[in-house]
């Protein structure tokens, strides 16, 4: 698959890398760009820890109030290519602080809501944000250091997500249990200005360098390397969300845990997919279908051992380390994937990594709830982990249609 042998967090194409003297104040401009996404992922999970004193709040059930999970992701997978399509020759400093302001909108306009119909449009609006914001700045590590360092930084703005992943949740509980789910989104929307006031100091002006239009992404998803990035980031996703969403219960239900100890293990479990977020950016560069592949691998196996060893806390606790290593670093290994296949166009990878990204987010999400209303945690996780699995065969196979194209000189 000839779109895999460029180094896709190195490529300049059209975006227009700064010289090889790139000026120490990138390095500011990566952190407020990384501070950006923190924001956006820990709006956008804020909700798991409040969904019953939402529901409650509004006298709507738990199902009901889990529409403020389900619905930015969907919305985020259309806002991605419409957002940068219809604002293709705005600079992107602006279109970021732009939609760091609104997400600041929409936190304000949950914690205000005196009907459950405005909190699910300012859910919307994030979903805006999400697709938006992701699409632009995911890609923008090349624009804001010298070269060298592009995959060093990529690897910090991607730490964001297991970073939002790790303090979002329980920040957001711990202010609610003390001053109400309304108190939470008030702080996040306060922390969403304070990013806004360092994209403006730090950022730099970020002219649209190609025009990202609907043919230019009609014609990425036409590339065998694109479909591919597609087809992978589907599986390990899908695998990923529809058991993560759902270890809770798993961890009550089979481990035994209580809400103290569930904390400790989410919180073990974040540590562990930060570290494997900058490990997995440290090897992606030169070995993308390894990288990508053993992330999967090590979802596969925490997932699908979880049933077998996850009934005592050391077990579960080793399980849950193995599983946030791998899936910290799928985020950039995917990101990267989508670059390689269109290295000329950036922008556009990145949209298109964050509409699929999302879409699945919240697809796996309800195929796991789905699943988990029938049977039980630990088929969730068992049926989780062979879709990991499938991914890594995937991986594998692309390996060795590459080998025979090298050996017979034809196609793959």
């Amino acid at each position: 698959m000839g779109s895999t042998t460029s180094v896709g967090t190195h490529t300049h194409g059209g975006t227009g890398s700064p010289p090889a003297g790139a000026p120490p104040a990138g390095w500011p401009a990566v952190v407020a760009v990384t501070l950006g996404i923190f924001s956006i992922v820990t709006t956008e999970i804020l909700p798991i820890g409040l969904l019953t004193e939402i529901g409650a709040g509004f006298t709507v059930s738990d199902g009901v109030a889990g529409l403020t999970m389900t619905m930015p992701g969907f919305l985020a997978a259309v806002a991605a290519p419409a957002v940068t399509v219809a604002t293709a020759r705005v600079d992107r400093r602006l279109m970021l602080c732009a939609l760091t302001g609104l997400l600041a909108v929409a936190n304000f306009l949950a914690a205000a809501a005196p009907v459950y119909g405005l909190v699910l449009v300012s859910r919307v609006l994030v979903g805006i944000v999400i697709g938006g914001f992701w699409s632009i700045g995911a890609g923008l590590a090349e624009r804001l250091v010298a070269p060298a360092a592009a995959g060093r930084a990529t690897a910090v703005i991607f730490s964001a997500v297991p970073l939002g992943s790790v303090l979002g949740v329980p920040a957001g509980t711990f202010i609610g249990e003390l001053a109400g789910w309304r108190t939470a989104f008030v702080v996040m929307g306060a922390l969403t200005l304070a990013v806004l006031l360092l994209l403006l100091l730090f950022l730099p002006p970020l002219p649209a360098r190609r025009v990202t239009r609907l043919s230019v992404l009609r014609g990425a998803l036409r590339g065998a390397g694109t479909r591919r990035a597609l087809l992978l980031t589907f599986l390990v996703v899908l695998a990923h969300f529809g058991t993560y969403t759902y270890v809770t219960p798993f961890l009550e239900r089979v481990t035994g845990a209580g809400p103290a100890r569930i904390t400790v293990f989410l919180l073990v479990y974040g540590a562990a997919g930060i570290a494997g977020n900058f490990a997995g950016g440290a090897v992606v560069g030169r070995h993308p279908r390894a990288a990508f592949g053993l992330a999967a691998g090590s979802i596969a196996a925490g997932t699908l051992l979880l049933p077998v060893l996850g009934h005592g806390s050391v077990g579960a606790v080793a399980l849950l380390i193995l599983w946030g290593a791998g899936y910290g670093a799928v985020p950039v290994c995917s990101q990267t994937w989508f670059a390689r296949a269109d290295p000329d166009a950036p922008e556009v990878a990145s949209v298109l990594f964050t509409a699929s990204f999302q879409a699945t987010i919240s697809t796996g999400a309800l195929v796991g709830g789905f699943v988990l209303d029938r049977s039980s945690p630990s088929t969730v996780m068992v049926l989780g982990g062979i879709t990991a699995s499938l991914m890594v065969v995937s991986v594998c196979s692309t390996r060795a249609s590459r080998a025979r194209t090298a050996d017979g000189g034809g196609r793959a």
